[in-house]
């Protein structure tokens, strides 16, 4: 985990199945980075938002 990151929830879409995954990363752009790295570019990501704590 890098300095000044948080968790982010990201929400893609996968052969048809939507999924949340939590990813940590400074920044949105460096979610769905993280993302495309991971699932390559079937992976249709609809959003990304930070997550709320309790």
């Amino acid at each position: 985990m890098r300095c000044g990151a948080k968790c982010l929830l990201v929400e893609l879409e996968i052969n048809g199945e939507k999924q949340v995954k939590p990813i940590n990363a400074r920044t949105p752009v460096d979610a769905r980075k993280t993302i495309r790295l991971e699932y390559g570019a079937e992976a249709n990501i609809l959003s990304v938002r930070s997550e709320k704590r309790k």
